[in-house]
C-alpha cells in the first residue's frame, strides 16, 4: 500500500513538471525558429559631402542585396554632416539614391545636421526619410543587431 501511495506520488511530480516544462520548450522552440528565419541588417553611414563616397555606398548597399537578396536583407543609409547635401534635390547621386530607395534601400537624412545647416524638408529629395540625429540613429539600429559599414 505504502509503495502505491508513493508511485502515485512520483507519477504526480512527473506529470506536474512536464506540464510546467512544456511551456519553456514551447518558448524555446519559438525562439530558435524565429532566429533562423531573421534578416540579415546592415546599416551604412555617409558623412562625407563626395559623390565617390555616396557612390561607393550606394555600390555596398546593391552589393549587399544582389548577394543576399533584396528580400532577405534590411539596407539602411544614415546620412548626416557634410554628407546631407548629397540627399538634396539637386544633388548629383539624386538618381542613385532615388533608384536605392526603389530598390527597398532605406535612407534617412539627420534633422539635427539640416536644422545646423538651415535645410527644410523642401530642399531635400522626397524619397529619403527622416531621423532627429544620425548618430543615435547609427547606435540604435548597432544595439538592434545591424552590421555596420562605413564606406
Amino acid at each position: 500500500m505504502k509503495s502505491t501511495h508513493l508511485l502515485k506520488h512520483i507519477v504526480t511530480a512527473l506529470v506536474l513538471s512536464l506540464t510546467l516544462a512544456a511551456p519553456c520548450l514551447q518558448a524555446a522552440e519559438a525562439q530558435s525558429s524565429q532566429t533562423a528565419s531573421t534578416r540579415d541588417q546592415v546599416v551604412i553611414q555617409v558623412s562625407d559631402d563626395d559623390a565617390r563616397k555616396w557612390n561607393l555606398a550606394l555600390n555596398n548597399a546593391k552589393n549587399v542585396q544582389d548577394g543576399l537578396g533584396a528580400g532577405n536583407v534590411d539596407v539602411e543609409i544614415v546620412v548626416y554632416g557634410p554628407g546631407i547635401g548629397m540627399l538634396k534635390f539637386d544633388s548629383t547621386v539624386a538618381s542613385r539614391i532615388d533608384q536605392a530607395k526603389d530598390d527597398g534601400v532605406k535612407i534617412v537624412a539627420c534633422e539635427n545636421t539640416m536644422q545646423n545647416q538651415n535645410l527644410t524638408k523642401n530642399d531635400m529629395l522626397s524619397s529619403i526619410g527622416y531621423v532627429p540625429a544620425g548618430v543615435i540613429e547609427l547606435m540604435q539600429k548597432q544595439k538592434d543587431g545591424y552590421a555596420y559599414i562605413r564606406p
